[in-house]
């Protein structure tokens, strides 16, 4: 019988020591002497995708993190009365132990919560599980992943802004520099480049407004949810929140690590998504300018690279990386999207797809990529100009001077605009050059087709040119938002109030961040030198 028992025992030993296939494996347990070891040992059993760190320790990465949530955890514990000050201390001493071995030769970073775990164990004993009180790997990840998405969100906030700045910096200089405006891919009217570019800094600033409602539903803390219904422990989970720089609890326990997980994310990397598409529309434009013979906008020369056969081509690859940056992060927001879908709760799929996937760092790149763009940006004022004077984008403004100064019905002097611009484009003429008697003749052939009771052109010849002038146009605008420039100058002014409130947010929020981490850290501490 004793030897039958051995032998039983020695088998069961054996499978253990086989590769774990008799049981479900312990990642605590799981042989590994160096941080990459320690992943590629999670990664065999499926246990989570961890990034091994390398080089330069990060205050970012899961390793660092999984430490501070249990400096939180401490602390908080012991403030509760669940794990005594003398226990604390003691736990609070494995912490600190397992973040400088880290910094050691030879010393490990493993990502997953109970190889960190066993560190602890290993230099102070089975007393570090307690830690653990309450909690699981749920509300841990969920908690890393929120304070990763909303690192990232505040990075791609302020590189956003930075191109913002710049926006702004070449509108305030361009306030009276003419160009063609385009609809259905035509010209149509003329506007000031600083009334475009305002446009996409309003949009830009939309986006911003975005971030700012987004953070406040982002961080919120799952720390203290457990697995998804919390534990039998009294938790602070408001305590923990600070301590780690969330603003409040995620309310419900399931909602918090198993259900907010689809949508916060979603909705983040849709906002990347959305810049990304206004960002390529930005490329668009100025690249099109490289299919003309003389366009008007060009990157500067030093900025380009020329063809290894053709030596007149100069290759716009600035523009060509940024809009590959910005069709990645589309394409890739919309995998985060594909990785939640028809994906049942509680499962990994979706749950850091944003950062796997690496949304924001193709985001972040776009944006310093379109930095780049627009300092090399040189807009050739003339040819835009002439642009223009070889089109016929003012002829709306002539039916419109009709109109109000003469009281000539709109369709009047729409139907005349547009036979003279018929006429010039069967003839060669462009404003400057078309005959004014011809205009006579067309008005009065205009206004017969309506049965006006006078036909004869209220206009003089001065006064005709003056119509079709880009300047004229753009001056004579009188609607809010519009291209003239005094409308120019305000708006200049607000979207420069507006990226200043921005960056003051911006620069609150992470001052918020930091300051929680030096409660952390002055609580750790106290725990240590036993005065918690």
């Amino acid at each position: 019988m004793n030897k039958t028992k051995t032998l039983l025992h020695l088998a069961i030993l054996y499978a253990l020591a086989g590769g774990y296939g008799a049981q479900a494996a312990n990642t605590e347990e799981l042989p590994c002497k160096t941080t990459a070891e320690c992943a590629a040992e999670a990664a065999r059993i499926g246990a989570g995708k961890v990034k091994p760190s390398a080089g330069k320790p990060s205050e970012a990465d899961q390793f660092a993190w999984i430490n501070k949530i249990n400096k939180a955890s401490i602390v908080m514990l012991v403030e509760e009365g669940i794990v005594t000050p003398q226990m604390g201390r003691k736990i609070a001493g494995g912490i600190r132990h397992t973040v400088d071995q880290a910094g050691r030769p030879g010393g490990k970073r493993p990502g997953d919560v109970l190889q960190i775990e066993r560190i602890m164990i290993d230099d102070i004993g089975p007393e570090a599980s307690l830690v653990h009180s309450g909690r699981s790997r749920q509300d841990i990840l969920a908690t890393y992943r929120l304070a990763t998405l909303r690192r990232q969100v505040l990075d791609y906030a302020a590189a956003m802004n930075a191109t913002r700045q710049r926006l702004l910096d070449i509108a305030a200089r361009n306030a009276d520099t003419l160009v063609p405006a385009y609809t259905n891919g035509v010209q149509a009217m003329p506007i000031t480049y600083a009334h475009y570019l305002l446009a996409y800094a309003a949009s830009f600033d939309r986006d911003a407004q975005r971030i700012r409602e987004l953070y406040a539903r982002l961080n919120r803390s799952p720390m203290g949810s457990a697995v998804l219904a919390n534990s039998a422990w009294p938790l602070n989970r408001e305590r923990l929140a600070r301590l780690l720089g969330f603003d409040e609890v995620r309310e419900n326990s399931l909602d918090s690590s198993q259900v907010s997980s689809y949508d916060i994310p979603i909705e983040a990397v849709d906002i990347a998504a959305n810049s990304a598409i206004r960002v390529g529309a930005l490329i668009g434009d100025i690249h099109t300018q490289y299919h003309q013979i003389r366009p008007w906008l060009l990157l500067d020369e030093g900025s380009t690279y020329t063809s290894s056969a053709m030596p007149q081509k100069r290759n716009p690859g600035l523009l060509m990386r940024v809009r590959e940056s910005a069709s990645d992060t589309v394409g890739l927001a919309e995998a985060v999207t594909l990785r939640a879908h028809n994906v049942t709760t509680g499962m990994t799929d979706y749950k850091f797809a944003f950062d796997s996937l690496g949304v924001f760092d193709a985001a972040t790149d776009m944006f310093k990529g379109m930095d780049n763009v627009l300092d090399a940006l040189t807009i050739n004022a003339a040819r835009a100009r002439e642009e223009l004077e070889n089109e016929w984008t003012t002829s709306m403004e002539l039916a419109d001077t009709l109109q109000r100064a003469h009281q000539v019905p709109f369709r009047i002097g729409h139907s005349f605009a547009s036979l003279i611009v018929e006429e010039a484009r069967n003839e060669g003429y462009v404003p400057n050059t078309f005959p004014y008697a011809d205009a006579q003749k067309l008005y009065t052939r205009a206004a017969d087709k309506f049965g006006w009771k006078d036909n004869r052109l209220p206009l003089d010849e001065a006064a005709f040119r003056a119509s079709l002038s880009p300047e004229n146009m753009v001056k004579t605008r009188v609607g809010i938002g519009g291209p003239q420039p005094a409308e120019v100058q305000r708006m200049l002014a607000g979207a420069r109030q507006a990226l200043q409130s921005d960056d003051g947010w911006l620069k609150d929020t992470r001052a918020r961040l930091d300051n929680a981490d030096k409660a952390l850290d002055d609580a750790f501490a106290s725990l240590l030198d036993g005065k918690g």
